[in-house]
């Protein structure tokens, strides 16, 4: 009788351990894949494999050309909320709007190459949507 009491118990004390294991695990094994990719970027880095976006990003340092473009993106937005300003702002819009597409995706890509030259990629696959 207590035998049949135990059993379940046993078996749900040892899925629970068996859970534990491999959660400890796969935790393990995380970290190892991380400090590997660290290790794959550092050589690469040391062999000039990726030398060309490292130059770019320690010019990008002393840039103000991001700050500007982020200003540019935000006075609109937030320029709608002054009085009188809305209906010129609208304006503008539509007068972006009937640009033709390859200057409209000309901006799209300097602004991405701005911020970085892989999110260019990212922003033209959601236009194309």
């Amino acid at each position: 009788m207590w035998g049949m009491l135990l059993k379940p118990l046993i078996g749900v004390a040892g899925d629970t351990i068996k859970g534990f294991v491999q959660t400890k695990k796969l935790k393990s094994e995380t970290k190892i894949a991380e400090i590997k990719a660290e290790k794959k970027r550092l050589e690469d880095i040391a062999n000039g494999k990726i030398q060309w976006e490292q130059s770019a990003v320690d010019q990008m340092q002393g840039s103000w050309k991001d700050e500007l473009i982020l200003i540019c993106l935000l006075v609109p937005a937030v320029a709608v909320f002054v009085p009188g300003w809305t209906e010129h702002i609208q304006k503008g819009f539509e007068a972006l709007h009937s640009l033709p597409s390859y200057y409209t995706n000309l901006l799209y890509i300097s602004c991405c190459a701005s911020f970085g030259i892989k999110g260019a990629s990212g922003a033209m696959k959601l236009l194309k949507k």
